[in-house]
């Protein structure tokens, strides 16, 4: 059994954890894995990754599950659903209308459950089928309980679900079309919560939470790798990523600093993360904004992009200092730019944007006015769902037509 872990350790205190076993969190606080990269440099290289399959499991020694031999016949297979490399879109339309030439589109709606959730979750189910578990728990706001339920689907685990009674309707029928056991619950996504977290003991679930288990981290990681790769190993100037739970935007700095150490970067210069949150949920600008390094819990949390509903995220911590290390900035989008900005940017490119990257546009757009984004940077906005699992985001009227007087002046205006 090959693998290139070198241990577990907990975020907040560095105490140094054994690799191989069952962990949610230590000291109420995510728990990372750390590789030995000396290894991994002996191992492998960027010219040896671009040769394998495009799918994110070609970055095998910078994954936690173990494998057999150096030519990927794996000890333990992947539960996978064929997740590929998501592609980089050039937006030359969006960037004209911004002032910005070099504006690109990461689209993560083009994975297996159109969202970048299927990410973490091929990787922590992985690891969680390696581990013996059979049967998971988790709460969510939207993509993640039909990615937790897809995966656990396939590798053959029971699972539940728990989210807001409020959820996307999509949201709220995908963990039921996987087979899930799923409940709406009255309150906010922290109180599902409280009930996967009371219910570890007596259901025997393992808690799949975000960042409450180490390896959802590690396949959010991928984003980063992929980027770097489809950049040439040269990252972008700007990163602006919509951040609720924060594992993402935690993740891609991860795979960032592993690289560099790693000496496969051709720049040292790291991107500028952009925290984006909603106005009407927006725990880590308020703590970047008080220069905290972690988030009170923002009181009547309310938004239409359902995924940046988190009013209190475990990893606040870890979000707050890689922001800061990058030299980026948490800001908050505003609440009735969301609808304009999906069709927006949607019409502009043909990509179709989410609700939580719609934040991220009008965080843009606030950024270049101030100076703070200049125009000859390079940018990535990260899209993390398909618009189409969020209707109740956009509500649209059609205008009808009476098939035996049509007007083609009205058509036309």
């Amino acid at each position: 059994m090959n693998h290139f872990v070198s241990h577990l350790e907990g975020a907040i205190d560095g105490t140094r954890l054994e690799y191989g076993q069952l962990y949610n969190l230590h000291a109420g606080r995510p728990i990372v894995v750390r590789y030995d990269l000396d290894a991994v440099k002996r191992a492998v290289t960027p010219e040896i990754i671009a040769k394998r399959p495009p799918t994110l499991w070609r970055y095998r020694e910078l994954l936690p599950l173990p494998f057999s031999d150096g030519d990927g016949w794996w000890s333990e297979l992947p539960v996978t659903l064929g997740e590929g490399l998501t592609p980089v879109l050039f937006c030359p339309r969006l960037g004209k209308q911004l002032g910005l030439p070099n504006l690109y589109i990461k689209d993560e709606s083009q994975l297996p459950t159109g969202s970048f959730k299927s990410r973490g979750m091929t990787a922590a189910v992985s690891m969680a089928k390696w581990l013996g578990v059979k049967r998971v728990a988790l709460p969510t706001a939207g993509n993640a309980g039909g990615a937790a339920a897809a995966y656990a689907a396939r590798a053959g685990i029971e699972c539940f679900v728990f989210m807001p009674a409020d959820t996307p309707v999509v949201n709220q029928f995908e963990p039921h079309l996987y087979g899930a056991k799923a409940f709406r619950v009255n309150g906010l996504i922290n109180d599902c919560g409280k009930i996967v977290k009371d219910g570890t003991e007596p259901m025997g679930w393992f808690d799949l939470s975000t960042l409450k288990e180490p390896y959802r981290l590690e396949g959010k990681k991928t984003m980063g790798l992929e980027l770097a790769e489809q950049f040439h190993w040269k990252l972008p100037d700007v990163i602006l990523y919509p951040t609720g739970g924060g594992t993402g935007l935690i993740g891609m700095w991860k795979a960032f600093q592993e690289l560099k150490d790693l000496g496969w970067l051709m720049s040292e210069k790291m991107p500028r993360l952009i925290s984006c949150q909603a106005e009407g949920c927006a725990p880590i600008v308020r703590a970047f904004e008080k220069g905290e390094r972690f988030a009170e819990l923002f009181p009547n949390a309310a938004t239409v992009a359902s995924g940046l509903r988190v009013p209190v995220a475990v990893g606040d911590f870890l979000m707050l200092d890689a922001i800061r290390a990058s030299g980026g900035k948490a800001v908050a989008g505003a609440e009735r730019s969301i609808a304009p900005w999906m069709v927006r940017a949607s019409a502009a490119e043909g990509i179709a944007i989410c609700p939580e990257t719609a934040v991220c546009f009008d965080v843009l757009e606030k950024l270049l006015a101030a100076g703070d984004v200049r125009p000859d940077e390079t940018v990535v906005v990260f899209n993390t769902g398909a618009a189409p699992k969020y209707l109740e985001a956009l509500p649209v009227e059609l205008p009808m037509l009476e098939k035996e007087s049509i007007s083609w002046d009205r058509i036309a205006g």
